[in-house]
């Protein structure tokens, strides 16, 4: 361990690092419920996502943990998964597409293997760098705002008329409140309530615990006559201990489509586009949030082995394409682990063995409803907010407006790509007009001609 890892070097030693390691996991176990129950909306199968997202979450954190020596665990990442889900696939299917998560497992991959190649070059360190600050909180706490509705919906807490005719989005309401007195709603409001209460007294796995209690609250609801749902009790009727996995091999191994590419360049370039830049900003915000809990910055404020990181993000993005997931990132739960004396990657190590560990208990995470897992999504969406409190609304107008319009289009247009695409725009034009124009990026450029081109082809579809 002392040479693989370096631990007397960084202060430390094993029983700290995998303390560190299963408390990193309990805080961030609760994508093996929440991933299969999205994804599994989008038309996939929950079994084959379930197994997905552990296999790659082990695969990408053993990778950080070998590779890079960081106490830095990966997963499908929130608000990434819900853009998958939630905003992709639907309007591919709004397109005739009959099988649009495969096109959008496509993007997923062309996307790792963008993020390969730019870590490569050390691009992509560069890329963060030229974005302006208020974008790229504007940017994470629009997608906080867009996976609390995500979790909202789920439950039944907010209702919403709203639906595609083919042309455009018909609605009478945006959003209303849904009934107060059912199940749904009261369990998640409680387990929401659940997940703060222990938030708040630093309970290690609080989000993960919020779920299960919900959960439990939610069988006996049923139990009581309360909930009509489906049945909340975990089949083990048929129970083989790698059945997910061996759903994985048949429905979601390999499972891409390039005819659409081919077809359709342009409208699937902004999809590649608005996974990158999500993750682009994600996975860098989130390694600088680390570090800077675990004092791992140098004296100049970096972080060593960056590129390795880096790397290790990306490839677990083209693992997990090939299993069957959403974009793989590393997690702001890490910090959790760091916090209880993790520096190195037995850290990493320790929680990524413990997500193989997980698939045998696969009946139990299947099991668990929306609205239990819309406390995790809700509060998660919470801590992605709290990003506005860093944002600058004084100084220029085109950073004011544009982080405002990626914050506020996410929710109402829901749509991660469409707050995106108006922040960026917004930026480009207002730096124009002020004569700024010299503070406009080549990458900030190329960014704006796309989102121009993608939405002269949405005009022309619905004109057409």
């Amino acid at each position: 361990m002392e040479k693989l890892f370096k631990l007397k070097e960084n202060g430390t030693a094993v029983k700290t690092e995998v303390v560190a390691g299963v408390t990193t996991f309990l805080a961030m176990a609760y994508i093996l419920a929440v991933n299969p129950s999205m994804l599994g909306a989008a038309g996939m199968d929950s079994s084959a996502v379930f197994a997905a997202t552990a296999v790659s979450a082990a695969f990408a954190t053993l990778f950080m943990a070998f590779f890079a020596n960081y106490p830095v665990a990966l997963a499908s990442g929130m608000g990434l998964n819900a853009y998958f889900a939630y905003t992709v696939v639907p309007q591919l299917a709004s397109q005739g597409i009959t099988n649009p998560w495969q096109v959008a497992l496509t993007a997923i991959l062309v996307e790792g293997i963008i993020f390969i190649i730019l870590s490569l070059f050390k691009f992509r360190e560069t890329l963060v760098n030229k974005v302006p600050k208020n974008l790229k909180l504007g940017i994470s706490a629009g997608i906080g705002l867009f996976i609390t509705i995500v979790g909202l919906k789920g439950a039944g807490v907010i209702v919403s008329d709203a639906y595609y005719d083919g042309t455009a989005v018909q609605s009478s309401t945006l959003v209303t409140l849904g009934d107060l007195g059912s199940a749904n709603v009261v369990l998640a409001i409680v387990g929401l309530l659940i997940v703060a209460a222990l938030w708040h007294f630093k309970v290690k796995g609080s989000i993960l615990i919020g779920i299960i209690v919900t959960y439990i609250f939610g069988i006996i609801a049923q139990l009581c006559g309360w909930y009509q749902g489906t049945s909340l009790i975990p089949d083990f009727s048929n129970y083989a201990i790698f059945a997910p996995v061996q759903n994985m091999a048949t429905e979601t191994l390999f499972k891409f489509d390039f005819t659409y590419v081919a077809q359709n360049v342009v409208n699937f370039a902004v999809i590649v586009f608005a996974f990158l830049f999500v993750d682009l900003f994600d996975t860098v915000g989130t390694l600088i949030g680390v570090a800077q809990q675990g004092n791992l910055l140098n004296e100049k404020g970096e972080l060593p082995r960056v590129g390795k990181a880096l790397m290790a993000d990306a490839v677990g993005t083209c693992v997990g394409a090939c299993l069957g997931t959403s974009t793989v990132t590393s997690y702001v739960e890490s910090t959790t682990g760091v916090a209880e004396g993790g520096r190195t990657g037995l850290t990493a190590m320790t929680s990524g063995i413990l997500f193989l560990l997980a698939i045998p208990f696969y009946p139990i995470f299947l099991a668990i409803p929306s609205f239990a897992t819309a406390p995790a999504l809700v509060f998660v969406g919470l801590l992605m907010l709290k990003n506005i409190t860093q944002m600058d609304f004084e100084s220029d107008i085109a950073d004011t407006v544009g982080g405002f319009l990626a914050i506020i289009m996410m929710p109402f247009a829901y749509s991660i790509a469409t707050g995106i695409m108006f922040g960026i725009i917004s930026w480009v034009i207002l730096k124009i007009v002020t004569g700024k124009i010299k503070q406009i990026h080549p990458v900030m450029w190329v960014a704006a001609a796309l989102f121009v081109v993608r939405i002269v082809t949405i005009v022309l579809h619905i004109a057409s």
